[in-house]
């Protein structure tokens, strides 16, 4: 039987293996790094969604597909990493400026 995957493994996850050992969030204001810890989830959302689908193609248990070697085989399917900052964020009190 397997076990369940909660939210401590994707914790696990996110901290280990997509942002790695040292994630430091690189946003300035609470509202980038929330946004930045939304992109977190939607990838590890992604992959495990990539990963259901190819387990019920291959008839598979998806808990015996390995969330890190599908993080690297996605990894190296992405020709193109982003190389663009976080949008620009001011905190929820100021105004835009016109």
């Amino acid at each position: 039987m397997s076990t369940p995957r909660g939210s401590p493994h994707t914790l696990d996850e996110i901290k280990t293996h997509l942002g790695g050992s040292h994630l430091v969030l690189r946003s300035q204001h609470p509202d980038g790094a929330e946004q930045e810890l939304y992109g977190f989830l939607l990838v590890h959302h992604a992959i495990r969604q990539l990963m259901h689908q190819v387990a019920q193609q291959a008839d598979r248990d998806p808990d015996r597909i390995s969330f890190t070697r599908s993080l690297r085989v996605v990894r190296r399917q992405v020709t193109d990493q982003a190389a663009l900052s976080p949008r620009q964020t001011r905190p929820r009190h100021q105004s835009h400026p016109r």
